[in-house]
């Protein structure tokens, strides 16, 4: 990314970078000086050999099961102006303006890469609907990863031509106005170009940066949630000791319980080994305090270093998805070659987002248990029963936030489950085996959705159980910071009063990435770069 916006085609995208600039109207990218060349030969290339006869798949030839049909080069435009009308058949909501974004961005990288057969003003059309935030309204279903998302690209292309409809900053205009009134003109597309646009990864690649860029976010307020617990808990620090995770050294356990124990710094309200032991004297048949914690504590770095780790992986594949080629066929500049392949399946963003869905619903599972641990009398050393603040008569606290908080993991476990097992055969059996990508990375959308929830809520209960220990003032100088952060936003319950308000802006805020900013100084921030381990 420039100064003047991202670069496409250059392979150099990054998928935190897109996920976080698609937030927000006015993405820009650039097209390189040289890469219209580049372009330019893989159009020299299709036109070649459509003059010399040679039948081109979705060029002079019909689609899937019918690419044994010829189509006469006089009929190539109209074949593939029927490719994008045939396809709109897309239901359910509108993507979220932010996917719809990064698949724009996407979408123009992987085609400005010179491979595809189309023209340099095609992409630079795509690049200039992204900087005036002309947005396609666009089904989310109807894709199954593989020929790419044929469905919803579709809807993409029909922009372009001035055909459907588009969100001018949140307001919807048929297409052809929204183009004039930004000062665009719609494309006549020639051959190959229909199918360029429609016949790649870049939807379901969407809802994958945003769903791994939040992930990121999810694993640092999870370490600092962790580190909160134990102070409120009057928990054991040394269940983060570097010893212990030196000798099991999965890079993310060692990460998140190094974090755990920088926040924790100069906390008088987390007790050692020997103070524990202390406290419990030599007498007696019953120790005065528990040596070890519970799991949900204790194992906090085993389970949040799983997220950690599979970001890495996840990172790397994702940067590769989005700054590759992902259609059919592709033409080789140099030589002028047409190949035919399958770079359209979604099979690694698939796997990655089967993965990374799991691996942020048991980090929420984790904090759910945390959150039961600190509401109940009976299991939180010396709370009051569901955080109750001073006020007299009857209180309840934080045990409607429980039942909530306890709904939302139950969801977001059940939308864990894998997606790339449901292959489906389609397409008169061309396309007998597809990822179901799209599918996968939609429910990581919505697990790392719940999951923001179930931990804004987490977090408001720990800071709400260290007031009722006597204020910040015995915090670590880490976790005074989240509890900061968290005070800005959700204040102290004194009586029971509703909080859904003040519950949505904290997850609003961690969705921003500003708690990742909050505890970056103390070592605690997850890194977010793609190929980071």
């Amino acid at each position: 990314m420039t100064g003047a916006g991202f670069e496409v085609g250059t392979d150099t995208l990054d998928p935190a970078a897109v996920a976080i600039a698609s937030r927000t109207p006015g993405v820009r990218g650039v097209v390189p000086a040289g890469l219209d060349d580049v372009m330019a030969a893989s159009v020299a290339a299709r036109d070649a050999l459509v003059a010399s006869g040679t039948p081109v798949y979705g060029v002079t030839t019909g689609f899937g099961d019918r690419n044994i049909s010829r189509v006469e080069p006089a009929d190539a435009a109209a074949l593939q102006a029927g490719l994008i009308r045939y396809h709109l058949a897309g239901t359910g909501p509108a993507a979220p303006d932010d996917v719809v974004r990064a698949t724009l961005l996407i979408r123009a990288n992987c085609l400005a890469r010179g491979r595809s057969g189309i023209r340099p003003e095609v992409v630079r059309l795509l690049l200039d609907c992204l900087a005036a935030d002309l947005l396609p309204v666009v089904p989310v279903r109807g894709s199954v990863g593989a020929s790419g998302d044929l469905v919803p690209l579709c809807y993409v292309a029909s922009m372009l031509v001035g055909e459907g409809t588009v969100r001018v900053h949140g307001v919807e205009r048929p297409a052809a106005a929204a183009l004039a009134g930004a000062g665009l003109r719609p494309v006549r597309l020639e051959p190959k170009e229909a199918l360029a646009l429609i016949n790649g990864t870049a939807f379901l690649s969407a809802f994958a940066v945003h769903a791994y860029a939040e992930a990121a976010d999810l694993c640092v307020a999870g370490a600092a949630a962790t580190a909160l617990a134990v102070e409120a808990l009057r928990g054991n620090r040394d269940h983060f000791h570097p010893m212990t995770h030196a000798n099991k050294p999965h890079p993310g356990q060692v990460h998140v319980a190094g974090a755990v124990r920088r926040l924790l710094d100069g906390s008088g309200f987390a007790r050692g080994q020997r103070e524990i032991a202390e406290l419990n004297g030599d007498g007696g048949s019953r120790l005065a305090h528990p040596i070890q914690d519970r799991y949900s504590v204790r194992c906090a770095p085993h389970v949040l270093g799983v997220l950690h780790d599979t970001l890495g992986w996840a990172g790397r594949w994702l940067a590769v998805e989005i700054n590759a080629s992902t259609d059919n066929p592709l033409f080789e500049p140099g030589t002028g070659e047409v190949h035919n392949g399958g770079n359209f399946y979604g099979g690694h963003v698939g796997m990655a987002m089967d993965s990374l869905k799991v691996a942020v619903a048991s980090a929420g599972d984790l904090l759910d248990r945390q959150l039961a641990l600190v509401v109940d009398e009976k299991y939180s050393n010396g709370l009051p029963a569901g955080l109750t603040g001073p006020a007299k008569g009857p209180q309840h606290g934080f045990k409607g936030v429980q039942i909530a908080t306890s709904a939302l993991v139950a969801e977001a476990l059940q939308r864990s489950a894998p997606a790339t097992v449901h292959s489906r055969s389609t397409e008169a059996h061309n396309q007998d085996k597809v990822s179901m990508a799209t599918i996968a990375a939609r429910d990581a959308c919505a697990v790392t959705e719940l999951v923001r929830e179930a931990t804004a809520a987490h977090l408001a209960a720990l800071c709400q159980a260290i007031d009722l220990r006597g204020g910040p003032a015995a915090l670590g100088e880490g976790t005074r910071a989240v509890y900061t952060f968290v005070r800005d936003r959700a204040g102290f319950l004194d009586r029971d009063r509703r909080l859904d308000h003040e519950l949505a802006g904290l997850a609003a805020a961690l969705r921003s990435g500003a708690l990742t900013g909050v505890v970056a100084p103390f070592g605690a921030a997850e890194p977010r770069v793609a190929g980071s381990a």
